[in-house]
């Protein structure tokens, strides 16, 4: 298992190897925040809605069960207004 800390601890994930691959569950709090992407995710979200914009896209909505796809080697914002979790599956 693997724990990630993100962001003076606003962000933070367990990390476990699954018969799909390396996926994470984590938490985020309210706050703004940039990642950047190696491989492909896909970030499914179990509690909370964020504003994600993803490369030369506008602002979207995304609400519990929701999925995000982001593809590989790219940068991508997120916006919480309160705590959020989401599990997400490296492709």
């Amino acid at each position: 298992m693997k724990h990630s800390v993100y962001f003076d601890g606003k962000v933070q994930s367990l990390g476990v190897n699954t018969t799909n691959g390396f996926a994470t569950v984590g938490v985020i709090d309210p706050g703004s925040y940039t990642f950047s992407t190696s491989s492909e995710e896909h970030i499914v979200l179990i509690e909370g809605t964020l504003r994600v914009r993803l490369p030369d896209e506008e602002w979207k909505v995304f609400s519990k069960g929701q999925e995000i796809v982001v593809q590989p080697d790219v940068s991508f914002d997120i916006e919480a207004q309160a705590d959020v979790a989401y599990v997400c599956y490296y492709r």
